[in-house]
């Protein structure tokens, strides 16, 4: 087996940050999907970032495009390695070069626009990550996997249900985990039967062999270095659409099966729930886990101040203030401002890049945060905003999605965008 420091000396990560995360809109308005708040008090990109430390990989590149100064910021302000360490997290923008001066037309332009950065002579792995899931593990594991299989490409894949099969691509393999098949998002009965996951395949991985269970793609690729500049030498533009089923006719193509939590955070709706659930008696992800943390920007802020608060399964970020408020399974960012008298329910608040002083720095505008007496459910309170005293924010009774004045619905969920200014007693 390959030791812990040769593997991070030969395995170079690459993450998707470039993406213009338009199903994550408005919260994509003005920031890059991966730079979107996660957790209170981190962003998406903290957890591929994080898995790879972790996993004790330090050679670290963000591939950006998008609405990326606060990504850079974000990275730049979290991610500082020692100056005799070969470690790094280092942003490759989108640029103009003799080459072309054309933008990212998928993930696999993307990489292709970048390869001379990324690979070098010494390379053995180049790991490639998407910026916008949300999942802990540990990639040494798959990279065995990539080792001890010969292969030139392996694949992350998670067992899921046959509901969910059509949303994804379905890999098909041998009995030695080889991938033989692959196809985008099926949703013929025949096929999905001829897709699904061999008793034999399911019975080694601990499971019901009579589950009815596919193997999805989770976007997570482990490359040889000379096939991925070889599957890169044409005009294809995305990994999952154009390498992926190219490299499975002509190459050995293997399948990590992921056992674990895993989501593909690229809707509002997806978003929301996970970010809830964190605050559920025993969520799906935990960041309470001390061996494999997820790590993040270091700010020095203050505890929180309550002031007879009553909270129900919520989860408070550091220095919010909160006074005599009703939470109830509520997400509250970092800087968070929360009247008394106010309600909040199954919402989302993102909290504040900055504190205020006595006086408003918006003149005439309500101060930053939530004012007092306000009813707030099944809501999105981007960064930033100011809600008067008095407001109802609330999805009922409204379509499913929708374009209004100063919020936006999507999938039933109404958000407050960024630095928006909500007058008193308005309702939403």
């Amino acid at each position: 087996m390959i030791s812990p420091d040769s593997l991070n000396k030969q395995t170079v990560a690459v993450i998707m940050g470039g993406g213009a995360g338009t199903r994550l809109f408005p919260l994509t308005k003005d920031r890059s999907k991966p730079a979107v708040p996660l957790g209170g008090k981190y962003r998406l990109v903290d957890v591929p970032i994080s898995n790879c430390l972790n996993s004790g990989l330090r050679r670290i590149y963000v591939l950006t495009q998008f609405n990326s100064v606060s990504l850079h910021r974000h990275i730049q302000a979290a991610y500082k390695f020692d100056s005799f360490s070969s470690g790094f997290v280092e942003i490759l923008a989108a640029q103009q070069t003799p080459e072309g001066s054309h933008w990212y037309e998928g993930t696999a332009d993307a990489v292709r626009r970048n390869i001379k950065q990324i690979v070098n002579q010494n390379d053995k792995f180049i790991l490639i990550l998407s910026g916008d899931q949300l999942y802990r593990m540990d990639f040494r594991e798959m990279l065995a996997t990539h080792i001890e299989s010969g292969a030139d490409l392996t694949i992350a894949t998670i067992p899921v249900l046959r509901q969910f099969a059509p949303s994804f691509g379905i890999m098909q393999t041998d009995e030695t985990r080889r991938i033989v098949r692959f196809v985008e998002k099926p949703n013929q009965e025949a096929l999905l039967d001829e897709l699904r996951i061999p008793k034999s395949t399911l019975e080694s991985l601990g499971l019901n062999p009579s589950s009815d269970l596919y193997q999805a793609s989770m976007g997570i690729y482990v490359f040889k270095p000379e096939v991925l500049k070889e599957c890169l030498d044409n005009d294809f533009v995305d990994f999952g659409k154009h390498i992926i089923p190219a490299a499975i006719e002509k190459r050995r193509v293997q399948a990590h099966i992921f056992q674990g939590y895993w989501e593909d955070i690229g809707t509002i709706g997806a978003f929301f729930e996970a970010n809830l659930n964190l605050a559920d008696p025993k969520p799906d992800f935990s960041f309470f886990v001390s061996s494999a943390p997820v790590y993040t920007q270091s700010r020095f802020l203050p505890a929180t101040r309550l002031q007879a608060a009553n909270i129900q399964r919520s989860i408070i970020s550091d220095g919010c203030q909160i006074s005599d408020a009703t939470i109830e399974r509520c997400l509250i960012g970092i800087r968070s401002v929360i009247g008394a008298g106010t309600t909040l329910r199954n919402t989302i608040v993102m909290g504040a890049d900055y504190f205020e002083g006595e006086e408003p720095s918006e003149p005439g505008a309500p101060p930053l945060g939530i004012g007092k007496n306000c009813v707030i459910e099944r809501a999105i309170i981007d960064k930033n905003a100011r809600i008067g005293d008095g407001c109802v924010i609330t999805p009922q009774g409204k379509p499913e999605s929708m374009d209004g004045n100063g919020f936006f619905i999507r999938d039933g969920i109404i958000v407050i965008p960024k630095n928006t200014i909500v007058t008193p007693g308005r309702w939403m």
